[in-house]
């Protein structure tokens, strides 16, 4: 996962000039990751948090999601165990991967991502090991955070807010989780955390040539889609 230059080229940006946006999911187990050491970034920068659907970002970009390519789910969760034994972060999977996190990203946006509410929602999932299909469990989250009936998730402003979230991170340019803005500066990924703590602080490697020359290198090939069931790598 790597630094996403989109900022624009020569022009430095004063850090924690406005509050860091931070793009997630509850499906990601990056997202609970990095949410669980987010009070790091906390102790330099004020966070706004935004729920984005996960699904619609890859579904703009046509990429598929690391669960959804089996051999790749396998290393995304050893990994994901690994980073969380080697930070100190409470961990438990849910009883399936990938699920539908709709109604939980509603909930937030219902108690209008409120800190405390996100993350109570974080613990149901990645320490409680709890679904939202688990009608019981999700109703009495709902009801701890002050939602008394979640049918009432399903309201139409809700609904709409995720979808302009989710919209507006596709047209700043977002493509993963969990993301944080520092301007027009994309940091994508749970261990991208210390380089925007890095890049807060005033390192200078943020302004050098060479991460400016990170932002523009060209292309030199590209893949061909494929359009049969031929071998071949695709490259033209």
């Amino acid at each position: 996962m790597a630094w996403s230059a989109t900022r624009n080229p020569g022009r430095s940006e004063a850090p924690a000039a406005r509050p860091l946006v931070w793009s997630f999911d509850f499906i990601s187990p990056y997202s609970y990751l990095q949410h669980e050491v987010l009070h790091r970034v906390e102790a330099l920068a004020p966070i706004a948090p935004r729920p984005v659907l996960f699904a619609g970002l890859l579904q703009h970009h046509e990429h598929k999601g690391p669960a959804e390519i089996a051999p790749k789910k396998i290393h995304t969760f050893r990994e994901v165990v690994w980073r969380a034994h080697q930070h100190g972060i409470a961990l438990v999977l849910p009883a399936a991967h990938p699920f539908n996190p709709l109604p939980l990203l509603r909930l937030s946006i219902a108690c209008n991502n409120d800190r405390a509410a996100i993350a109570a929602i974080f613990r149901f999932v990645w320490q409680q090991g709890h679904l939202p299909t688990e009608t019981v469990a999700f109703a009495a989250l709902c009801a701890e955070l002050g939602v008394a009936d979640p049918a009432a998730l399903e309201h139409p402003a809700i609904k709409q807010s995720l979808r302009d979230n989710t919209q507006a991170a596709i047209d700043e340019g977002l493509f993963g989780v969990p993301s944080l803005q520092m301007g027009h500066e994309i940091y994508w990924g749970f261990d991208m955390t210390d380089a925007v703590i890095a890049r807060l602080k005033g390192d200078p490697v943020f302004d050098s040539p060479l991460m400016q020359r990170a932002g523009e290198l060209p292309d030199g090939v590209q893949r061909l889609a494929r359009t049969g069931t031929g071998s071949g790598s695709g490259i033209t």
